[in-house]
């Protein structure tokens, strides 16, 4: 398949779609919660707190933005209704500004480290392989060489899911099959990467939160012979998350940033769902970067993460 196939037009109309449930059930909730108010007042504040709790930002993160939008009534004494996007839409900016969240412009790689190497975690059915692949074909199509590691090996699916990817995308797959020891993929994945010179390693993982302790045992082994060959891999611990879930995404960040160093995100299938205010939720909650957000089913609709563009969309009324 032509790399050109794989890849739609247009970013930001990717992205406004995508959106579009999260902004859709937003605003028509909004928009009910102040008709016939002209000024911002506690029961809309209220109805407010309802909205973005069931947008599933998250309790302590909706109690945030309420506090602060209250803050801003007390001062300024009477905010208009016709201005409660605006002051929203501002308390999210700054939320995500305050969280690190980055202005990510493309898939670029850090200088300096060669291969850089990401390992995947995540629990099963979040779309892990299939933002692999995807990476893999972004990586690839901006001039970069790329090695993929299936170390997800209980699963059969997994195995097979990212040879055809690799196939798909036109890049190295090391795998040992099914029921094999993932922390053996890892090494060998590592070791091609070095020996080809390599841009990236992308290492799956398996996708079980049975124990912690297993789970983390698991992961730290895989760290462990990957650092035989490269002393502070993995670079990135990429943990991808199922933003159509709602909290059981914020459960999982629980899970998975206790059982390892968890320092990048991506949220998926925001386009199905209208549960799109858990990007917010989960940035501020876990102080971790929200690095790529999946907004559909082509390669580029796994897009890196911009928070101000994220907030333009969010905020865009439909014509």
């Amino acid at each position: 398949m032509s790399m050109f196939n794989f890849f739609s037009k247009d970013k930001k109309e990717s992205l406004d779609k995508g959106l579009e449930k999260t902004k859709e059930s937003l605003f028509s909730k909004l928009g009910k919660a102040v008709v016939g108010k002209s000024t911002v007042d506690e029961d809309i504040l209220d109805e407010l707190e309802e909205i973005l709790i069931t947008s599933d930002v998250g309790v302590n993160t909706t109690i945030k933005i309420i506090q602060r939008i209250e803050a801003r009534v007390a001062r300024d004494k009477y905010l208009g209704t016709a201005e409660l996007d605006k002051i929203l839409r501002e308390e999210i900016a700054g939320l995500l500004e305050e969280n690190n969240s980055q202005d990510l412009k493309d898939f670029i790689l850090p200088e300096g480290k060669k291969p850089y190497v990401i390992m995947v975690v995540g629990v099963n059915g979040v779309g892990k392989t299939t933002t692999i692949g995807k990476l893999a074909a972004q990586f690839k199509a901006k001039g970069k060489s790329v090695v993929l590691g299936a170390a997800d090996t209980f699963r059969a699916a997994a195995v097979d899911q990212l040879i055809l990817w690799g196939d798909r995308v036109g890049v190295p797959v090391v795998s040992h099959g099914m029921n094999t020891d993932p922390a053996s993929v890892a090494f060998d994945a590592v070791k091609k990467g070095m020996e080809i010179n390599a841009d990236l390693v992308i290492i799956d993982t398996a996708g079980r939160l049975h124990t912690k302790v297993n789970l983390m045992n698991e992961l730290t082994k895989i760290k462990r012979v990957m650092q035989k060959f490269i002393p502070d891999a993995p670079h990135e611990i990429l943990l991808v998350l199922d933003g159509s879930t709602g909290q059981n995404a914020f459960i999982q960040a629980q899970e998975f940033t206790k059982a390892t160093d968890v320092s990048a995100l991506a949220i998926t299938k925001l386009d199905g769902t209208a549960k799109g205010g858990v990007v917010i939720g989960i940035s501020d909650q876990f102080k971790i970067p929200v690095k790529y957000i999946g907004v559909g089913e082509k390669v580029d609709d796994l897009q890196v993460f911009n928070k101000t563009e994220f907030v333009d969309s969010l905020f865009k009324k439909n014509k």
